[in-house]
């Protein structure tokens, strides 16, 4: 499974049981629920990650979760794409965000990091910002700390919110596999 029609879908977030309903693991909600609705199974463990793989419409997607924290998360990037020969243009990476209304998703073909350490680093260890970001908002902080913010869990309120945005996600992640990043910005942002 490797080369020109092979894509990497990753989702960030932080491993362990402590994490897995805070704000920060947007990108591994998108991860699981696309897995489970293209009935891929996320059961292997190498380069740093769990992942899954699968033919979907004559193409080869690699779904991956890095399990090295959010701002160690390009090390996984870097050696998942390394050994598929994976090109840039065939990454997705999906992030939270809270610049981005709670409930929104944006499509983007590169750009910065925006303040994501998890972005900031796999730009770092690509040594590029030319690939696919899916970005869910989370929201503004408010009045509590950013740190604390996204590693906090949603309430009910925003929960709904967010859920509906991972199900937009899904429908964008299969957009951009199927028809290209620009296709997909124009029919989800």
């Amino acid at each position: 499974m490797e080369g020109q029609d092979t894509k990497l879908i990753v989702g960030l977030g932080n491993p362990g049981t402590e994490y897995c309903r805070t704000r920060h693991n947007a990108g591994f909600w998108v991860i699981d629920s696309v897995a489970e609705k293209l009935n891929i199974k996320l059961d292997k463990k190498k380069f740093g990650a769990v992942f899954g793989a699968s033919d979907y419409k004559g193409k080869k997607l690699i779904l991956a979760k890095p399990q090295l924290f959010m701002n160690r998360s390009g090390q996984s990037v870097a050696t998942i794409r390394g050994f598929y020969r994976i090109a840039l243009e065939n990454i997705l990476v999906i992030s939270d965000d809270m610049a981005i209304d709670c409930g929104a998703i944006r499509l983007r073909s590169k750009g910065s990091a925006g303040g994501q350490k998890g972005l900031g680093d796999i730009i770092e260890k690509l040594g590029s910002n030319e690939f696919g970001r899916l970005r869910v908002g989370i929201g503004s902080s408010g009045q509590i700390g950013a740190y604390d913010y996204v590693l906090g869990k949603p309430d009910e309120q925003q929960r709904k919110k967010l859920d509906e945005a991972v199900e937009k996600a899904v429908g964008a992640v299969l957009g951009w596999v199927e028809e290209g990043i620009e296709a997909a910005m124009n029919k989800f942002n």
